[in-house]
């Protein structure tokens, strides 16, 4: 079983606090935000995904999609058991990605490529015009250490009316130039290259692509995080 491409049981073994300090951690976490889908794969969707992946790869990149799984289920499934990294972009024609400075979660200035390991979080990015943005946007995957992730998706009302949704891509990519950000009880699955890479595949995704697209709130601009974290599922649940 791997997390992350590394093997579970080769991780040290957690001491009872932390053991306690982590499940305390999933708790609150789960009642905040949601828990990442929770699938298996048949043989025949194994098959037939190994079969798209393998020939978007030897071929020319490009994934043509013709598979009657849901294309949610393909991408879970590839960051769940392939050695890659996915990039999401409304940009469809990358040949290569360059350094550039951004900022980590924890406000850290870094030049480098950005990419995940996660199969949903990149989706937002991709069908995300930031062109549309109003304001300000709040969103995330957060790992604990126990290999749970947890997502959060909001906007603001004024960007919610500007119909920010587009098509994007999805790409894929090899991992051996990063390392992740940073690993922690809790942290963003981030991951990052300060060298340049080049896709090895790339899929074109829409809003029918994003596993948690009916669960996007809305935030105030100007309010503070904690409180659009506090609220975030609340909103969704209750505000409509």
């Amino acid at each position: 079983m791997y997390n992350n491409g590394r093997s579970i049981a080769a991780k040290a073994p957690a001491s009872g606090k932390e053991c306690y300090t982590i499940k305390f951690i999933d708790i609150i976490l789960a009642l905040l935000f949601y828990r990442s889908p929770q699938v298996s794969f048949c043989d025949e969707e194994i098959k037939e995904f190994d079969t798209i992946f393998n020939a978007a790869i030897h071929g020319d990149g490009l994934i043509k999609y013709t598979s009657l799984f849901p294309k949610q289920r393909f991408l879970l499934y590839i960051s769940m058991n392939k050695n890659v990294l996915m990039h999401g972009s409304t940009q469809k024609s990358i040949a290569e990605f360059e350094p550039r400075r951004q900022t980590l979660y924890n406000g850290k200035y870094v030049e480098a490529v950005f990419a995940t390991k996660d199969g949903v979080w990149p989706v937002f990015y991709s069908i995300f015009n930031k062109d549309k943005l109003a304001g300000n946007f709040r969103n995330g995957c957060l790992e604990t250490r126990s290999g749970k992730k947890f997502y959060f998706f909001s906007i603001t009302k004024e960007t919610y009316m500007n119909s920010p949704w587009t098509q994007g891509m999805i790409y894929f990519l090899p991992r051996e130039s990063f390392e992740r950000a940073r690993k922690e009880i809790i942290s963003f699955d981030e991951w990052i290259s300060e060298e340049p890479v080049k896709p090895m595949a790339k899929i074109e995704v829409d809003l029918t692509d994003f596993y948690f697209m009916d669960r996007v709130s809305i935030h105030k601009a100007k309010e503070p995080v904690l409180k659009t974290w506090l609220l975030y599922k609340w909103r969704n649940l209750f505000s409509g």
